[in-house]
């Protein structure tokens, strides 16, 4: 059976990330990246970097999904703006869930989401479009993860939470149950949220003990 293409915007670190997890997927064969104009020609993982964001609007005619591959750390304004952009122009934004991560049926993950390897989506828990749920995170019951945030490698979003859009949750940190983080916050790696925080919060990586 012939698999439909798929487009990845993104040729760096987090792009292998999603590669692996699409090749595991199985159900996308990767037609090619979308890069910056000097990384054209080169490969990434044996996929061969097609062209840059001009050449998008030509190419949603061949390759009608597409995956945003670009990280979020410190802002999310590259990923929303991408989403923007492919949304408008016709692109259907693929969900990819790995196969070696749980995704309750009793779950919503929306569209250009993916999550990666180890990762838990528990029942009734929310996540939003154009999110990252990294390799051993954690996003438990009644949780919501709004559009365009990154649950990053092992971090743990506990039952009822609420993250804001375009905020990320650094690697081992862990949201208290039934808290409120706002949009735009920043938690760093290993922090732990034991109350609300406003939008725009920006919790440094915690220091170690």
């Amino acid at each position: 059976m012939v698999r439909p293409t798929i487009l990845l915007v993104g040729a760096g670190g987090h792009a292998i990330s999603c590669i692996d997890v699409i090749e595991q997927h199985g159900k996308f064969e990767i037609a090619g990246i979308i890069g910056s104009a000097s990384e054209i020609g080169s490969t990434v993982l044996g996929y061969r970097v097609l062209g840059t964001d001009e050449e998008l609007p030509s190419l949603g005619a061949r390759y009608g999904s597409v995956l945003i591959a670009v990280g979020q750390i410190k802002t999310p304004d590259t990923r929303v703006r991408l989403f923007a952009q492919l949304t408008e122009m016709g692109y259907r934004l693929a969900t990819i869930v790995s196969p070696r991560a749980y995704v309750s049926p009793r779950a919503t993950l929306g569209a250009g989401s993916i999550v990666m390897h180890g990762a838990i989506v528990n029942a009734r828990a929310s996540v939003g479009r154009n999110c990252i749920v990294n390799s051993m995170a954690l996003v438990e019951h009644d949780a919501i993860v709004s559009d365009h945030c990154h649950i990053a490698t092992a971090a743990v979003v506990n039952g009822g939470a609420t993250v804001g859009a375009g905020t990320f949750v650094g690697s081992h940190s862990s949201l208290r149950q039934g808290v409120t983080v706002g949009e735009r916050c920043v938690i760093g790696l290993g922090q732990r949220v034991l109350a609300d925080c406003p939008s725009g919060t920006s919790m440094p990586p915690r220091a170690e003990t």
